[in-house]
């Protein structure tokens, strides 16, 4: 962070925090707006984001959520000053902190800006610091700002006192009875897979996440439980759910609170560079994560994970994208298929026994 948290007068007791999607990234929030509400009870601090991010949000106590519904009344030009005038409506805010900086957390704070409001920070991404360390010459590649620290950072630009304290939302956390129904008693390891990304950079090969799933469904001492969305991600869950013993697929099953219950009693979640790992942060729960077009290096690493327990290979093209949404210019995503899934099961063992819960 860019300065040591220390108390600081004078700071804004009514904050506008702007983060619109995507939901990883709304997770990747948590420890600085934690961190806020706990060191400054008297701040109330209203959260604007899509729907989806409900349910996190609301796990931060003393948070107003808003929804922003871009897809609705809030959509294009228009639904940005709707937007506007619906949280004008709400408070009257001393400071804003844009948390996203992209095209519609723009016009929404320079509407707030011409409103009369003078007290606003935005996140630095360090865009330029990460086209370096992606470039294929003369790459530079050391660890960066993590996203959680540049969250800070925008507050502690407030006068906020923030610090990096934060350990868990909650953990394991008491199933609700019909999800006790369905995925049982927690007599054996939990391991959370959850195969998919948003980008196929990101996504390890399938045929190889399916023969993990077949090592591990093969010990009596697993449960194995798959974590996905909908459409072609469910089908393909459910099919492993039916061709593989000690295996259970929750995909489209839950809401995301549920979702995160669960995963807080996982003994290991298996993950991509994806929000599962930043779900799984929140409820102190270890990860192994897998990474292909991407590195932890770019700062979206989950939050207080071992760096020791993310698999990856060492490719001179690594990483080649911030986002994994890049084309691969080998053709051949060997970062991803490099990767072997016996190296994935022993990595998975590995951090069991380190955190062994049961």
């Amino acid at each position: 962070m860019e300065q040591n948290s220390k108390k600081v007068n004078g700071y804004p007791k009514k904050l506008l925090v702007v983060r619109l999607s995507a939901i990883g990234d709304v997770a990747m929030t948590v420890p600085a707006i934690w961190s806020l509400v706990k060191n400054h009870p008297d701040v109330q601090v209203t959260f604007v984001s899509q729907g989806f991010a409900r349910d996190i949000v609301n796990q931060i106590p003393g948070v107003l959520f808003v929804e922003a519904n871009t897809k609705g009344r809030h959509k294009g030009l228009l639904g940005i000053w709707r937007l506007f005038t619906d949280l004008r409506k709400i408070d009257r805010y001393d400071a804003l902190a844009d948390l996203h900086n992209v095209i519609r957390s723009q016009i929404l704070r320079n509407l707030f800006l011409l409103s009369g409001l003078k007290k606003i920070s935005v996140i630095n991404k360090g865009r330029s610091e990460k086209r370096k360390l992606v470039r294929l010459k003369n790459k530079r590649l050391a660890p960066l700002k993590t996203t959680p620290e540049r969250y800070m950072d925008a507050l502690l630009r407030l006068g906020y006192t923030i610090n990096d304290e934060f350990d868990y939302l909650f953990r394991e956390a008491r199933l609700p009875e019909n999800i006790t129904i369905h995925l049982g008693y927690k007599d054996k390891r939990w391991i959370g897979i959850a195969p998919f990304a948003k980008h196929k950079g990101k996504i390890y090969p399938l045929d190889k996440m399916e023969r993990v799933v077949e090592i591990l469904s093969a010990s009596k001492t697993n449960k194995i439980i798959l974590i996905g969305g909908g459409g072609k991600e469910q089908e393909i869950l459910e099919g492993w759910e039916k061709k593989y013993p000690n295996t259970i697929s929750i995909a489209r099953k839950y809401s995301i609170l549920n979702e995160l219950k669960i995963i807080s009693n996982l003994d290991v979640m298996v993950c991509m560079d994806s929000a599962n790992m930043h779900f799984a942060s929140l409820v102190n729960t270890p990860v192994v994560s897998i990474w292909g077009a991407t590195h932890p290096y770019a700062g979206f690493y989950g939050w207080k994970q071992n760096p020791t327990s993310a698999v990856q290979v060492d490719l001179y093209c690594r990483p080649c994208s911030i986002y994994g949404n890049k084309p691969c210019f080998r053709k051949d995503y060997a970062c991803l298929n490099l990767i072997e899934p016996e190296v994935v099961v022993s990595k998975i063992n590995t951090v069991i026994d380190r955190f062994n819960r049961i």
